[in-house]
């Protein structure tokens, strides 16, 4: 049986280099709002797309 198919599966993957000071406060917003890192991230990416 297994899982079943995403509608919009993600299949792209993406690599960035942040700071000590960037992780740690990715780190403490996921934490604190109980989200992933992955999460945290595509929430941030979702405020860039919404317009003015």
């Amino acid at each position: 049986m297994g899982r079943p198919k995403a509608e919009s599966p993600r299949q792209k993957t993406l690599s960035i280099r942040v700071n000590k000071e960037e992780y740690e406060k990715l780190m403490e917003y996921a934490e604190k709002h109980n989200l992933t890192i992955t999460q945290a991230v595509h929430k941030g990416m979702n405020l860039l797309y919404q317009k003015p």
